[in-house]
């Protein structure tokens, strides 16, 4: 019996050791504003890592944003949720929620200045690679990574999930120093009008972009709470939730030459183009079998987002 114990154990250690997480809400200041963000990295970490900045949805730091760091955490980046409203302020409705994201829609300044707050709270962390640094960011949180990408902020990469694309000062996006990636949902009504003029700024500013639609797919598509009745406008869609996250490790993984990010992700396909012109720019329409059809096709063998 022994020896079939320290064979197991030999086996088990043999392979990849799994993530044990570290999660801590961690307090810091925008101005006279106290802010509370959530940062979660694998305990085992030795050296520095790349870090990825996680902005919340309009309702403010909730349970959601925390679990897609944990997600990245278990990838094996550094990840920090931000706070863009205030310590403990999270919106009880939608009514509150337009309110308190519309003061920074209507101040992208400040929208700016704030997430900049949070990234520098990401980037002083010892197990940070400030070289290797990206942000996510989902429905208001898209828009502000955004936003903070065309404030000139040392970002690889930046990518969007469900976020409004528009912005009041298009002529920054020449300020854009990494990719940008946009995960769309093409019965997005609240933003469909939105996109033809992001993608005149983004190819006239020479950005390195991709914009990913998602067949069938309406806003907030990647958010379980949303429900599951698109005709409402705001709906979860599993499998453009998984795309879209698959399509998000690629570009990580592209980037960061970090195996485990892809670890089953597939071929790992590159940002550049597929059979799409330009600089590395271009639109990819996902069908809910995901053909291939250009660039960005990603197929995973797992399903990736967060239920």
């Amino acid at each position: 019996m022994r020896w079939m114990i320290a064979i197991a154990a030999v086996l088990c250690g043999a392979g990849e050791v799994q993530a044990q997480l570290h999660t801590e809400t961690v307090e810091y200041r925008h101005g006279d504003t106290v802010l509370e963000g959530y940062l979660a990295y694998d305990s085992h970490l030795e050296k520095p890592v790349p870090g990825v900045l996680v902005v919340h949805e309009w309702k403010g730091l909730n349970e959601y944003a925390k679990r897609r760091a944990r997600q990245l955490a278990e990838l094996g980046y550094v990840a920090f949720a931000i706070d863009m409203y205030g310590k403990g302020i999270v919106a009880a409705d939608h009514a509150e929620a337009g309110r308190l994201s519309g003061i920074y829609r209507s101040d992208r300044r400040l929208m700016r200045d704030r997430a900049r707050s949070g990234l520098e709270v990401l980037t002083s962390q010892p197990l940070v690679d400030k070289a290797r640094v990206a942000a996510i960011g989902y429905c208001f949180g898209g828009t502000t990574v955004l936003e903070l990408a065309r404030d000139g902020a040392d970002l690889a990469a930046v990518v969007s999930f469900h976020g409004s694309l528009a912005t009041p000062h298009p002529e920054d996006a020449k300020q854009i120093r990494g990719k940008v990636l946009v995960l769309h949902g093409a019965e997005d009504g609240f933003v469909a009008d939105e996109v033809p003029g992001f993608k005149d700024e983004m190819t006239q500013a020479g950005v390195d972009w991709r914009l990913i639609e998602y067949e069938g797919a309406v806003h907030s598509f990647t958010v379980p709470e949303a429900g599951n009745d698109p005709s409402t406008g705001v709906a979860y869609n599993a499998e453009a939730d998984r795309q879209s996250w698959t399509a998000m490790r690629r570009l990580f993984d592209e980037l960061f030459l970090f195996p485990k990010a892809n670890a089953g992700g597939g071929d790992g396909m590159a940002f550049r183009d597929r059979g799409v012109s330009g600089v590395g720019s271009g639109v990819a329409r996902a069908g809910p079998a995901w053909q291939r059809q250009g660039a960005w096709a990603t197929e995973a063998g797992e399903h990736d987002g967060a239920h």
